[in-house]
């Protein structure tokens, strides 16, 4: 296991985060019907957080030895992410956030488990983190898809 190895795994989730943010802000835009004030507004919460996590994780790969990528087209070749176009319906747009979350989930799992393999500390610290954060949305949106 090298650092070269995590520095690639760090900037997929780089990758995903940065159209994870943008689908999300799709999402705030494009929600439509009655639990609009609620998603509209949970969205954005969603999306600030993305953007504090895309700069935290750009830093981070930088003050460990890695170069993070910065453009749009690398993000979209390197993403496991789907880009969701048009979507404006409460519960479809909610199933699509729980898919990418669940994806997030997988990738952090997978950096966490390299950064603890090579004794990184932080970089482990910080996946705990956001699968934590990651797994509350979740449990809070699939609460919110039974009524």
């Amino acid at each position: 296991m090298s650092y070269l190895n995590l520095h690639l795994e760090l900037n997929q989730l780089l990758s995903d985060f940065h159209i994870y943010y943008q689908n999300t802000r799709g999402f705030h835009w494009n929600i439509k019907g009655k639990r609009f004030f609620e998603l509209h507004t949970k969205f954005e919460e969603l999306y600030t957080e993305a953007f504090t996590t895309i700069d935290e994780l750009a830093e981070h790969l930088l003050s460990i030895g890695g170069e993070p990528l910065h453009c749009f087209s690398d993000y979209l070749k390197t993403s496991t992410l789907m880009e969701y176009q048009n979507l404006s319906e409460d519960t479809e747009i909610v199933k699509a956030l729980l898919l990418q979350l669940q994806s997030l989930i997988k990738q952090e799992n997978k950096v966490k488990d390299m950064a603890a393999e090579l004794g990184d500390k932080e970089t482990e610290d910080m996946m705990i983190a956001l699968v934590n954060s990651h797994q509350k949305n979740i449990w809070m949106f699939n609460a919110w898809l039974t009524h």
